[in-house]
């Protein structure tokens, strides 16, 4: 029997289902995947989750398995590089964003903070359920999005800050009928 799932769940791209089956809106706690989805959030403005997704390994491998030490001291020749590999978004701004993320998620680090502790300070530490229509942001997003941004953070608004919310687990946004909905509770 087919599992009911999110109908935003592409069935034909075997990537996509299994996003959507093992990691969307599953608590994350781990702090370099917390600092990759927000760069790959932000690196998602403008174009399709699926694209991203498709383009995932290409950017782990094009930005050092998401080390931020490592991204934070690009210089330009590692830029130049990065703008021309075709397996990533060639986008001038959204690659200065990460290499600034990487500098100021090493600030947040340096203060005796994280990705983890912060983010997660703002839903008490459990995942909200959301119970209505599935919003593109909300009040909560919008308030994470200006802390992030008073922090050094790029590419942080509040959409793309809900989608990180969701893709991290902060919220469980899966339709009522979706078995990963039943299973995350």
């Amino acid at each position: 029997m087919e599992k009911t799932r999110c109908r935003w769940a592409n069935p034909a791209n075997p990537l996509y289902l299994e996003y959507h089956d093992t990691e969307w809106g599953v608590p994350c706690h781990d702090e370099r995947r917390l600092f990759e989805m927000l760069n790959l959030e932000g690196a998602q403005a403008g174009l399709s989750w699926e694209t991203i997704l498709n383009k995932r390994e290409n950017y782990r491998a094009a930005f050092d398995q998401w080390d931020a030490k490592k991204i934070a001291a690009y210089g330009p020749e590692k830029v130049a590089e990065l703008l021309a590999n075709p397996g990533i978004v060639r986008n001038r701004l959204k690659v200065a964003a990460a290499i600034t993320n990487a500098q100021a998620y090493l600030r947040l680090v340096e203060s005796g903070s994280s990705l983890d502790k912060l983010m997660w300070s703002y839903v008490g530490g459990k995942p909200l359920v959301n119970k209505g229509p599935v919003p593109a942001k909300t009040e909560l997003s919008d308030r994470i999005s200006k802390d992030l941004g008073k922090l050094g953070f790029k590419f942080v608004g509040s959409t793309i800050i809900y989608a990180y919310m969701q893709g991290t687990g902060m919220v469980n946004d899966h339709a009522p009928d979706c078995f990963c909905r039943k299973a995350r509770k």
